[in-house]
């Protein structure tokens, strides 16, 4: 609801594509720069907590934003508020990444997954349809981040009776460099996981196409903010569908060839949206690059939690969330760029364009990937006396 409203107020009010781009530039920088202290965070205190607690400080960020567009308070604030909202998901995202490990025996965990992210999709769908719903009756964005700030809260007090099952004790670490830089070097030496998300960071980053949704649903398509709603929640219906399929499916017996023939798709997908004049396509093509997407995501999350020892996944998952959140945010902020400088039209068909010369590289420089068959083998860990 929050990206729908945040999105259309600021467009409404500057009218310039980079305005949006500046939206995911603000987002993006917090996951840089507190990544590696939050996976840190991670696996020395307890995941939940900071799930909950990050869960709050983004509500109070709503809340922010709430009283920011209530008093048509200048736009850089809203860029502050954003900042700080990123802040709170630099730090939730790695400890509840990691949690889910916690709660689910290993053999579940790719259907886990599925089912997780099923259910997330279906609160982004509603969210979006709702937030722009919401928009087009009330004409009223800080009712919107009301509504959104409650829920919120909501979300972070179900959070306090999950049970989690207790990793192996063991000593909380000192911070020090090797301490936060840890998850970067088991990344390195863990090939598949470097494939993955690497291939994850350059395809969304070049097919950043939902940023501009505001300018399309506005200049291109010519529909109002509830048809807004719907641009916003096609990609996530896409990914639903198919996360609900999946989670009934066997695993795919060759997942590393897969996952590249469908971040290919996405990237077509991407282009067909970028070319489309009807709503109607421009919504099809949306579903196909949520659905695309999905399966690399599932794909994905599954292979890093399965090559990851638990003293390691916070870190882990740290750097998986700035390769994710930052690839979004800094994909926005190239694709608000490249408009400015060009066209929507040739940022978002040039995006989709490059995300399949991406897959095109990663099937080449990693062909352990092409291979990878969906076994466990985490990448052996030295633990020194300072990481026990």
């Amino acid at each position: 609801m929050q990206s729908v409203v945040v999105g259309w107020e600021l467009y409404e009010r500057t009218h310039r594509p980079m305005t949006l781009g500046y939206v995911g530039l603000a987002q993006a920088l917090p996951i840089l720069l507190f990544a590696l202290m939050a996976g840190h965070v991670a696996d020395n205190f307890p995941r939940r907590r900071i799930a909950i607690i990050a869960q709050l400080v983004f509500c109070s960020c709503s809340l922010a934003l709430c009283a920011l567009s209530a008093r048509s308070a200048p736009i850089w604030l809203f860029y502050v508020c954003l900042f700080c909202s990123a802040s709170a998901r630099a730090f939730g995202n790695p400890a509840r990444g990691a949690l889910l490990p916690q709660i689910v025996p290993l053999g579940m965990l790719g259907s886990a997954i599925s089912w997780d992210t099923s259910l997330r999709r279906i609160a982004v769908v509603s969210g979006a349809a709702l937030g722009g719903w919401a928009l087009a009756v009330t004409r009223a964005p800080w009712a919107v981040y009301m509504i959104n700030s409650a829920l919120g809260a909501m979300s972070a007090m179900l959070l306090v009776p999950i049970a989690v099952r207790s990793a192996p004790a063991a000593a909380r670490e000192r911070v020090t460099w090797t301490t936060l830089v840890a998850g970067i070097h088991y990344i390195m030496r863990a090939d598949l996981i470097l494939a993955t998300i690497s291939l994850d960071l350059f395809a969304v980053l070049l097919g950043g196409a939902t940023t501009l949704l505001p300018v399309y649903a506005t200049d291109i398509l010519h529909v109002g903010p509830d048809k807004l709603g719907w641009l916003r929640a096609a990609p996530s219906v896409g990914a639903l569908v198919t996360a609900l399929s999946l989670a009934h499916l066997p695993a795919f017996r060759r997942p590393g060839r897969v996952m590249l023939w469908n971040v290919a798709g996405f990237g077509v997908a991407t282009v067909v949206f970028g070319l489309s004049r009807s709503l109607w396509l421009s919504l099809a093509a949306l579903f196909l690059t949520g659905a695309f997407d999905m399966v690399s995501v599932v794909i994905r999350q599954t292979l890093i939690q399965t090559q990851t020892p638990d003293e390691m996944r916070g870190r882990v998952n740290a750097v998986n969330s700035v390769f994710i959140s930052s690839s979004n945010e800094l994909g926005g902020y190239e694709s608000g760029l490249v408009a400015q400088l060009f066209s929507p039209v040739v940022s978002v068909v040039s995006g989709g364009i490059g995300a399949v010369l991406v897959v095109i590289g990663a099937a080449v420089a990693w062909p352990s990937l092409r291979r990878y068959d969906g076994a466990p083998r985490p990448a052996p860990w030295p633990k020194s006396n300072g990481e026990q």
